[in-house]
């Protein structure tokens, strides 16, 4: 199994004062969201469930991907809504003021059948330029753009030799994982394998190929839950969004931190290591959930 997606990286130049939250996330996504359905959109409903358009619309499959026939073979019940096939990774600086001829570095990852749609996120970046974004919308250019050949990333464990280790992460952007439908403060391993699991086949059956990405999922969480969390050196960290399609304002408070685990870590290191370019966790699209690998020995 494969999972092919494709980055873009934008070097971008203030024309005016760009006032930016800590996380910049919020910022890039949500003007993104509005420009693109400006310019994708066909017949401007409020609403792309009721449109007879929305499965051959490339709006409607970035933004609000409908469920394929059949899809029930993944019990989709179970699950809140499909995974974006993007994923934003904003300027990780803390800085918040930029001055005209100051630059910013910006970077898409695009998922599977979204790779084809490269050229409109670009045209859309640049066209929010324009608009403007943050507080005052500080305008911007685009300086230079660098795509990346398509990449694959395999996940197949079945190989893989059952082997005792320690693994240690790092949460680089705040990490919204849900367990019980409930957001969890304490990150135990198996909640990360569950969330992992999940992200993981949805994208895969959405956006790669409708087919059933882990077989043994209820054996793997099994495992999983031999595992013990040994270090945790995490906090919970606030913050805010305007969702200006639903007129309010959201809190999207998260897991920041490094946490180590100890027990049969080798056969989870595949997922793992997916999770660190596809993130975990709800709000990846803004950026949310992206962390890394610090340590795995075995």
């Amino acid at each position: 199994m494969r999972i092919e997606y494709k980055n873009i990286e934008f070097e971008l130049k203030a024309l005016t004062e760009i006032k930016l939250p800590y996380f910049k996330g919020s910022a890039f996504r949500g003007g993104f969201g509005h420009i693109f359905r400006k310019i994708t959109c066909v017949l401007k409903r409020l609403n792309c469930l009721e449109c007879p358009l929305k499965n051959q619309c490339i709006y409607s499959y970035v933004f609000e991907t409908p469920p394929l026939e059949n899809s029930n073979i993944l019990n989709m019940s179970n699950y809140e809504k499909i995974p974006h096939p993007f994923i934003f990774e904003p300027p990780e600086t803390k800085k918040k003021f930029f001055q005209p001829e100051e630059t910013l570095n910006l970077k898409i990852l695009l998922i599977g059948k979204a790779i084809e749609f490269a050229p409109y996120f670009i045209y859309t970046i640049s066209e929010l330029g324009k608009v403007g974004i943050g507080k005052g919308r500080g305008k911007f250019t685009v300086e230079n753009i660098n795509v990346s050949e398509r990449q694959l990333f395999h996940l197949n464990n079945t190989n893989r030799r059952e082997c005792y280790g320690i693994l240690k992460i790092r949460a680089i952007t705040p990490l919204r994982i849900k367990y019980n439908r409930d957001l969890v403060r304490d990150i135990e391993f198996h909640i990360l394998i569950r969330s992992l699991l999940r992200r993981l086949s949805l994208i895969y059956y959405f956006h790669i190929k409708p087919e059933i990405l882990i077989h043994e999922p209820k054996e793997l969480i099994r495992k999983a839950e031999t595992v013990k969390k040994v270090q945790d050196i995490t906090f919970w960290y606030d913050w805010e969004r305007y969702s200006s399609r639903q007129d309010k304002r959201m809190k999207l408070g998260g897991v920041i931190g490094e946490i180590i685990y100890k027990g049969n870590i080798s056969i989870f290191i595949p997922y793992v290591k997916a999770g660190e370019i596809l993130h975990v966790g709800k709000g990846t699209s803004f950026g949310l959930g992206k962390y890394e690998i610090v340590e795995f020995s075995t």
